[in-house]
């Protein structure tokens, strides 16, 4: 220590602790940006779904193919992130786990949903989208994704009553509750974070 320089006092040795910690947690910074393209996508897929049936048009492939498209990008921009990233917390571990085995139970459900109809597969898809929304919400204590789970799994047991038509309607909305608008709000806090840091 330098003799100019003054011991810390317990709060301000408190004050840089905590500054540390939020300097490490932002540098994992949720943009939102994959959830709004999944959640837009969900909702884009899901109303064309319903006005395929409902008008009885064909678009002359599946629409839900869209999904696995998607999936290129957002493997190179996660590759990209996390070449940028300094500092990788304990929550980001376990959300790449939990959203990895989110695709390979999703991609499980396709395969099943091709094998005994995708009618019949619809509540199980809305089940599934309500877990790692949830379970991520709970972890960032973000109340909007905690919603957004328990909407799915609401519109899950209701679709368990109604007709393929309005589960696609339902599925909508899922992709609206659980990802659409939280990632809107994720960009939100983002972009206002960004401005406070200029």
């Amino acid at each position: 220590m330098n003799e100019n320089e003054t011991p810390l006092s317990g709060d301000e040795s408190m004050k840089l602790i905590n500054e540390m910690i939020g300097k490490a947690k932002q540098s994992y910074v949720s943009k939102g940006i994959a959830s709004m393209v999944w959640g837009a996508l969900i909702v884009i897929c899901s109303l064309l779904t319903w006005a395929q049936v409902q008008y009885k048009f064909s678009l002359g492939f599946d629409i839900w193919l869209l999904v696995f498209f998607a999936v290129v990008p957002q493997v190179y921009f996660s590759i990209k992130e996390k070449k940028q990233r300094t500092f990788v917390g304990h929550n980001e571990t376990i959300m790449a786990y939990l959203w990895t085995a989110f695709g390979i139970c999703i991609l499980i459900l396709t395969i099943y949903g091709n094998k005994v109809g995708a009618n019949s597969s619809a509540s199980l898809f809305m089940m599934l989208y309500g877990i790692p929304t949830f379970v991520t919400g709970g972890v960032f204590k973000f109340k909007p994704m905690i919603w957004g789970g328990l909407i799915c799994w609401g519109l899950s047991v209701g679709s368990m009553f109604t007709p393929f038509t309005t589960d696609m309607l339902f599925m909508a909305a899922c992709g609206l509750f659980a990802w659409l608008l939280p990632g809107i709000i994720c960009w939100n806090n983002y972009k206002k974070q960004q401005s406070c840091n200029v």
